[in-house]
């Protein structure tokens, strides 16, 4: 990404000058980003793990035609992983599960953390419509002997039982479990291992170029006044406040 190496590249020049701030005016900094040469072929792979990682299967296939640019896996299975995802973040975990068996049953099978945080899914779905009986029942078929070979294990499993004990369950200690983003936690984790199983990069590299991208800025901000992106959305360049 030019801009990171850009940030890099000043640090190194800047790092054994004078404790005052070295200034980088707009003209200077548009000329160094102007140097930078980043292949177009590049930035298409980039955007493509994007949209393939996210699981954006009818934008990839557009870009794919569009730029010619090949994912490198096949696009039909971004579909089954999607319907995984779906399921998990609809509440519907035993569809999920069985959709994953589907696809490659050895994925839970050497998983059993994955295949513990699902099954906790599942409790959890059952305390929120209410059946009480069944959360139990479940609990102590499936969970507790999981339990009682890991200590994590455990005590997620009591954390979860305990949202039992309360009659607001949503405003207990314990609430943030049935938030939606409990679920998107979840979906996330069997996303990433399906991903992993497909010999696919878990996460899509561009958000951690923009990571880098904020960390650099981070570094530099202490040694130079520089044309700043404070708005990763627009990436527009703002004047450096001398």
């Amino acid at each position: 990404m030019s801009l990171s190496w850009i940030f890099l590249g000043q640090l190194d020049s800047i790092e054994t000058m004078s404790t005052s701030k070295k200034v980088i005016t707009r003209e200077e900094w548009e000329r160094k980003l102007k140097d930078v040469k980043i292949r177009k072929e590049d930035m298409n792979k980039l955007v493509m793990n994007f949209l393939v990682t996210e699981g954006y299967v009818e934008a990839a296939e557009k870009f794919r035609i569009e730029s010619g640019t090949e994912p490198d896996i096949d696009l039909a299975t971004i579909t089954d992983r999607m319907a995984v995802k779906k399921a998990v973040q609809s509440g519907n975990v035993k569809d999920a599960i069985e959709k994953v068996n589907d696809l490659n049953p050895m994925i839970l099978d050497t998983n059993p953390q994955l295949y513990f945080h699902l099954q906790q899914q599942r409790l959890i779905e059952l305390i929120r419509i209410g059946k009480v009986e069944e959360a139990l029942e479940f609990a102590q078929e499936e969970l507790a002997p999981r339990g009682e070979e890991n200590q994590s294990f455990l005590e997620e499993l009591e954390r979860t039982v305990a949202l039992l004990a309360f009659e607001d369950v949503k405003n207990c200690p314990y609430g943030e479990l049935l938030d939606v983003s409990q679920r998107l936690k979840t979906a996330s984790e069997v996303n990433a291992a399906i991903l992993t199983s497909q010999s696919h990069e878990k996460d899509p590299k561009l958000p951690s170029l923009l990571k880098m991208l904020i960390w650099a800025q981070n570094q530099l901000d202490d040694k130079a006044a520089y044309p700043r992106i404070n708005n990763l959305s627009t990436a527009v360049l703002e004047d450096p406040a001398i």
